[in-house]
């Protein structure tokens, strides 16, 4: 009893220490939390309708393209442009899809199967004329290929694994282009229903008619506003302010963006790199000229051009390279020369020069056994048949394959960063094998009997040997100019130090406006991702650290110079400001020189005022003119004139883009061609389903894109 007295006469203490565990042990779980979604925060890639896509999922539809796009291009790899071009299609893709999926949804609009079958089998939709399944005879889409190949590709799994790959690539590449197909047909559904909210009736085409067709020849008096110095003019604040809410609504901005100001420097090679460069390839000239095989030489060099031993044709090689093949002799080293345009120094050795085949069709039979022995015992028996005039398809199937007749094109091998010995071989038989003729290849792992079908397109293809190499700096002169610009920069902290002593330093100070994070590369420098983070996580007037960027060249530093949030811009913005003050500089010329047309009622009258005239033939409701005298192009005066009947002179001047115009309609005539209501009320329609086709830019909006790229591509 004395020891529950005295728990009870500390309960106060007891319930405190009890709470503050409570309260420990619940905000550790909400730090947690926290954490977490924080962390799942730092991983999405964008946001669009609340909908967020994670960086895994992200990267996944880039593969999938990248392997699509590969394919079409015949590449093994992609390089950064081409990468970001295609992580750029994705992006738009997606957030296009889930904008429409999101509209059609509501309106319980879908593509059923039989609607795709039916473009299938319709074979004309040009996304279908990129797959393997096009008929180059017919010029349409081969549904029944595609049936037969999707039958054969459950079944080669099981049959022939050898195969099994490279059904497995253009499988995938057609679920590719089913599901991208689905997406477009539905995007048409959407955009041609919202078309049809559009009607056009046989007035409004009668009107659109007579504004196409019926031409105006006038006499025209011109005022240019350049004829008034814009020192002549006031302009307040108030007139600045007054015209700002006047068109305000053009300076909304739907994207943060910010302005910069850097000071960029590449890193160039000094003379004494050059010269250490221009003796190594001295030695690669001797070495060349001398080499019965250039392969060592090349390799060595560590050129740019991979020297393949195999006859490819001028594509192959870079445009400076292939314009100095034909000019030289087989066997003959050219000089070393310089090319400016992608800053290399080059030599070439032309190997040999020959007329071939740019495709080859031909059938093979792949031939293994247990030892070298064995396959070509086998080899020989399968050659000695075929020539006895044993059919060529009926002995690949017993040995498990096809020998269906297959293209081989000089692209799809010529672009390769090396080749073995075996696949030399086989290219080279490939290449100088007669058409019907029969070859045994011996390889390191079995024999090939080859048969050439076809040869097409007989072209000059070479064997050079190039070595291409980068004019670089050594790291002596990247250290120095490292050191010069660190030196700069400690002793001008501030961005307002920066740009006041950068000149007097040898350093620019350049300006980039409106960055926005769907941008790859800061100020177009390459690898800058790290200086994009920096950009949209700082405050304004802050000074980056030194970047080192591009391909290992640039060195950067940034200043946040302005943040320009979504909204409306103010007028305290520079370029807001310049924007407003030419329009009023325009809004109060022309009051000036329609002062000075007061009165006027004849072109001759206006001249005597100092304008300008002259004749301007063709003049129509349906597009604006342009006017020689000005140099601009006005939609108004097109209007003023359309509505003056001939030989009137207008009512009252017109205010134009660039000047003030009187005129006087000298000849209506109508262009040659009846009017044809239907046909002018489809233009119309199709007119309509163009405007329709910007509904994305305000799906777009209203979606509350978040576009966070920027922090991992």
């Amino acid at each position: 009893m004395a020891a529950l007295g005295k728990i009870r006469s500390k309960g106060v203490l007891l319930i405190c220490i009890i709470s503050l565990g409570l309260f420990a042990f619940i905000a550790e779980e909400a730090f947690r939390s926290c954490e977490s979604s924080s962390n799942d925060a730092r991983q999405q890639v964008g946001e669009v309708l609340g909908e967020k896509i994670n960086v895994t999922e992200f990267q996944k539809l880039v593969d999938e393209y990248t392997e699509v796009i590969k394919m079409q291009q015949g590449q093994e790899n992609l390089n950064e442009d081409q990468l970001n071009q295609v992580k750029d299609m994705v992006w738009n893709t997606y957030v296009q899809s889930k904008l429409i999926a999101h509209e059609t949804e509501k309106l319980g609009l879908t593509v059923t199967d039989a609607e795709l079958q039916n473009v299938l089998a319709e074979g004309t939709n040009p996304m279908l004329m990129q797959t393997p399944f096009y008929n180059q005879q017919t010029g349409r889409f081969d549904v029944n290929a595609l049936k037969k190949f999707l039958a054969e590709y459950k079944a080669q799994g099981q049959t022939n694994p050898q195969l099994a790959k490279q059904y497995d690539t253009i499988y995938k590449y057609w679920t590719f282009i089913e599901k991208t197909l689905r997406q477009q047909l539905l995007a048409q559904k959407y955009q041609s229903l919202f078309a049809h909210c559009f009607l056009s009736n046989k007035v409004e085409a009668e009107m659109a008619f007579k504004a196409q067709n019926e031409e105006n020849q006038i006499q025209l008096a011109a005022l240019s506003y350049s004829s008034i110095d814009d020192n002549k003019v006031k302009i307040t604040d108030a007139d600045l302010k007054a015209k700002y809410d006047e068109v305000k609504g053009r300076f909304k901005q739907y994207v943060e963006s910010r302005d910069i100001k850097y000071v960029d420097v590449q890193v160039k090679a000094s003379a004494a790199d050059r010269a250490e460069l221009q003796k190594s390839f001295a030695g690669y000239s001797q070495e060349l000229a001398s080499a019965a095989d250039p392969a060592d030489v090349v390799r060595k060099s560590t050129s740019l051009i991979s020297y393949l031993g195999v006859p490819v044709s001028k594509d192959a090689y870079p445009y400076d390279i292939a314009q100095r093949l034909d000019s030289m002799a087989v066997g003959a080293t050219s000089k070393v020369f310089e090319n400016n345009s992608d800053n290399t120094l080059n030599v070439i050795k032309l190997v040999s020069k020959q007329m071939l085949p740019d495709s080859v069709q031909y059938r093979q039979i792949q031939v293994v056994g247990a030892s070298v022995e064995e396959s070509a015992k086998r080899a020989d028996s399968i050659y000695t048949a075929l020539k006895a005039g044993a059919d060529f398809e009926v002995l690949a199937k017993k040995y498990g394959q096809t020998g269906e007749k297959t293209w081989l094109t000089t692209r799809q091998y010529q672009s390769a960063p090396s080749l073995d010995n075996n696949t030399k071989n086989y290219i080279m038989s490939l290449n100088t094998m007669a058409v019907n003729e029969l070859k045994n290849i011996s390889l390191s792992q079995g024999n090939l009997i080859v048969q050439v079908v076809d040869r097409k397109a007989m072209i000059n293809k070479y064997v050079a040997a190039v070595v291409k190499k980068d004019i670089t700096f050594s790291k002596d002169t990247y250290s120095a100019a490292f050191n010069k610009i660190n030196s700069f920069i400690s002793a001008n902290l501030t961005a307002e130090d920066i740009i006041k002593n950068a000149a007097k330093a040898g350093y620019t100070v350049q300006e980039r406006k409106d960055v926005t994070t769907a941008e790859h590369y800061l100020a177009g420098i390459h690898s800058t991702r790290e200086a994009m983070r920096w950009l949209f996580e700082a405050k304004k007037g802050a000074v980056s650290p030194l970047y080192e960027c591009g391909d290992n060249d640039h060195l950067l530093l940034v200043i946040l110079d302005n943040i320009n949030n979504v909204g409306y811009r103010s007028l305290d913005d520079a370029q807001v400001k310049e924007y407003v003050k030419g329009e009023v500089l325009k809004d109060k010329k022309a009051e000036m020189l329609m002062a000075k047309l007061e009165g006027v009622k004849s072109v001759a009258a206006a001249k005597a005022k100092g304008a300008n005239v002259s004749t301007v033939n063709q003049v129509t409701f349906a597009a604006p003119v342009f006017i020689p005298a000005t140099g601009a192009s006005e939609p108004a005066l097109s209007g003023a004139v359309a509505a003056t009947a001939k030989g009137k002179f207008c009512k009252a001047p017109v205010k134009g883009n660039a000047g003030v115009y009187v005129f006087e309609v000298t000849n209506k005539t109508q262009r040659p061609g009846k009017f044809n209501a239907a046909a002018e009320m489809q233009k119309l329609r199709q007119k309509e389903m163009q405007m329709a086709g910007n509904f994305m830019n305000e799906l777009y909006i209203k979606a509350k894109v978040v576009d966070n790229r920027y922090l991992f591509f």
